[in-house]
């Protein structure tokens, strides 16, 4: 059924594919049936031109539509991944980060290299010299866990 249906639309079956992938992309989440649909549509453009031709066959057809979805999505992904766009909010969503530079009060003693302050509304565990309880601590690194501090 599906070879007689390539059969019968001829070059515009890539065409479809591709529209189909393209319609596809907006039920699905993600920005990545798109690219394959360009690749389909580009294919469709290449059968159109090459259609009647002896070396147009089914098998170069497949390997120029995968060639031409994997450019189009590399293609793609370095059009939207540009990470030099400047932001008002550069430490956003990385609170811990955000925090360096700051002053709290240790609200447990820092013994044997930890211990706990309180910023805001949340503790956090902190690395540094052993202090005791209440002494006023600079943040100085976020390591993804932990701050570490010194004395301030």
């Amino acid at each position: 059924m599906l070879s007689r249906a390539v059969a019968e639309l001829g070059p515009w079956s890539w065409w479809l594919l591709g529209l189909l992938l393209l319609a596809a992309e907006l039920l699905l989440p993600g920005v990545f049936l798109v690219w394959i649909g360009i690749g389909a549509i580009a294919t469709g453009v290449l059968s159109l031109l090459l259609w009647e031709t002896a070396l147009w066959g089914w098998q170069i057809q497949l390997l120029v539509f995968a060639a031409l979805a994997v450019v189009s999505t590399l293609l793609g992904r370095r059009f939207l991944s540009k990470s030099d766009q400047v932001t008002d909010e550069p430490m956003l969503n990385q609170r811990g980060a955000s925090l360096v530079g700051r002053t709290a009060t240790l609200q447990e003693p820092i013994a044997e290299g930890r211990g706990r302050i309180r910023l805001d509304d949340t503790h956090w565990p902190v690395l540094g010299p052993d202090l005791p309880v209440g002494t006023k601590v600079r943040i100085v690194s976020w390591n993804g866990r932990d701050l570490t501090v010194e004395a301030a």
